[in-house]
């Protein structure tokens, strides 16, 4: 088994980190450069920074506080949020970021995929996918969750691994935020369906969650969370611990 990672996300709204409840009823949280630096300096694996209202807006993500959480921290940085083109990979990528999540303009022009990882490189690509249960079929929801594509989840992660994706986030609608633990059969679908990492969010509402993740689906690489790390009620160095003393490889 891989080692796992554990990825604190910071959803970022006029510049401070926000969260809400099934991606609604945002509340300020901290300075996104202050949580950045502690999560970095506490055991983090990675960090993610979702500009959350970009692509709802119709504007370009805030560059000048990434740039300035990209130069505080030591651990890679996934940024998305308002990725639309070729060149705001560039943009972003330009400001620190070692991986470029794409989600709504994945949606609007699939084509993007293909050519981010044909510049950049397949591991550079993450395809973040906003999913929910609609009618009982896996649906993917744009625009940070407001808008119903109609289209079937699994099959479009298939097509965006096939396209270049080397990454993929699961974020269930369905869970986020709710803290009753991860979405597992919609990770279990979508392992099922690629063979490239991936990232588990929506859901987790205390340490056991984690356990219950990555033994019950060991395909899973890794699992991303906000609130609980957030507001302290998880914290990072104490749950590596115990994900290891339950025979899951971290780095501690």
């Amino acid at each position: 088994m891989t080692t796992k990672r554990i990825i604190p996300c910071l959803d970022v709204r006029d510049g401070r980190v926000v969260k809400g409840v099934n991606f609604e009823g945002l509340r300020d949280v901290s300075s996104p450069v202050e949580l950045a630096r502690y999560y970095s300096d506490n055991g983090a694996d990675e960090l993610v920074f979702y500009d959350i209202t970009a692509s709802a807006e119709g504007r370009a993500l805030f560059t000048d506080i990434l740039t300035e959480v990209a130069r505080t921290i030591f651990i890679p940085l996934t940024v998305g949020g308002g990725i639309n083109t070729v060149a705001d990979f560039d943009r972003v990528l330009k400001c620190g970021a070692d991986k470029v999540s794409v989600n709504s303009g994945a949606i609007r022009n699939p084509a993007l995929i293909a050519e981010a990882a044909n510049r950049y490189g397949d591991q550079c690509v993450v395809l973040s996918v906003d999913v929910r249960r609609v009618d009982g079929v896996f649906r993917v929801f744009a625009k940070g969750g407001r808008e119903n594509t109609g289209m079937e989840a699994i099959e479009w992660i298939r097509r965006g691994v096939e396209s270049g994706a080397g990454e993929i986030v699961v974020n269930s609608m369905d869970t986020d935020g709710v803290k009753q633990g991860f979405d597992l059969e919609l990770l279990d679908a979508v392992c099922a369906a690629v063979n490239v990492p991936v990232i588990a969010s929506g859901g987790a509402g205390c340490a056991e969650d984690f356990v219950t993740l990555f033994d019950r689906l060991p395909l899973v690489d890794a699992g991303l969370a906000a609130s609980i790390f957030h507001f302290g009620e998880v914290q990072i160095p104490a749950l590596k611990k115990q994900l290891a003393a339950h025979g899951i490889p971290m780095r501690i």
